[in-house]
């Protein structure tokens, strides 16, 4: 008999009932692609006695078998919290690649199947000038696609000039007509990580301006996918606050401060 794995789930406006889910069918040998399935698929699967898991991912990128769901009196129970399984934002990771790749890795692996991910590679891109940069990220459909620029916070991601010109450009309206959220991560390497404030210049110029006016998010690193999920889904609505975002008034970098 074949077995079935879940990743995400949503439920009805009642906030009891599972609405969908998105679901993979393994036949011993082979994983299927995974499919948004209704609440009607997966009481046919319970009822004809197949086995439904929870499908769990982690920063290697590799998935494994969790706990298996249970369903008595018309009503599915499972034994951890699942992200939702709603619309993919399109994100795109800002960081210093020479500090930092191992978590921009990480996130790919652990959140690659939540996001619509946009973000740019060691050698896609190579220009030393804001402009030309800019430009660059928008004709290979990088920023002008985004909805929600994350930033990875290191101990150095303040003084690198790249990293000011990525958000610079995912907060200008004119580039792909709209305005993406923003988020700051502090990672394991920043002082602030796991403390209550964070100290004003140890984040980069743009992103302290804009967690000041209250567009910006920030929040410590997580490997928890629920969470980051909420995280995006928070900074997404930011939008429609538009008004608050900080910009203009900040000249772009044109250096870096540190190495």
């Amino acid at each position: 008999m074949k077995e079935y794995f879940v990743t995400k789930l949503s439920f009805k406006d009642d906030e009891k009932l599972i609405r969908d889910v998105f679901a993979f069918e393994y036949d011993g040998t082979t994983l299927s692609d995974g499919e948004t399935r209704q609440r009607h698929w997966l009481v046919n699967r319970a009822n004809e006695g197949s086995k439904i898991s929870v499908l769990k991912r982690n920063e290697k990128g590799k998935w494994s078998r969790g706990n298996q769901f249970t369903y008595n009196n018309n009503l599915f129970s499972w034994p951890e919290t699942l992200p939702e399984n709603n619309t993919k934002r399109k994100t795109f990771v800002s960081f210093y690649h020479k500090d930092d790749q191992d978590y921009r890795e990480r996130f790919e692996n652990l959140f690659g199947d939540l996001v619509v991910s946009k973000s740019v590679d060691d050698g896609d891109i190579d220009s030393d000038t804001s402009d030309e940069y800019i430009k660059q990220l928008i004709q290979k459909d990088y920023l002008s696609v985004t909805t929600v620029l994350v930033v990875l916070i290191g101990a150095k991601t303040k003084c690198r000039k790249h990293v000011d010109w990525e958000i610079s450009g995912a907060l200008n309206y004119k580039v792909g007509d709209n305005y993406a959220g923003l988020l700051g991560l502090f990672l394991p390497s920043h002082p602030n990580y796991g403390a209550d404030k964070y100290t004003p210049n140890s984040i980069p110029q743009r992103l302290r301006a804009n967690v000041i006016s209250g567009y910006a998010i920030l929040q410590d690193w997580t490997e928890d996918r629920v969470k980051l999920q909420q995280y995006i889904e928070k900074s997404f609505v930011k939008r429609n606050e538009s008004d608050k975002i900080v910009n203009k008034a900040i000249p772009q970098m044109q250096e870096n401060t540190c190495e």
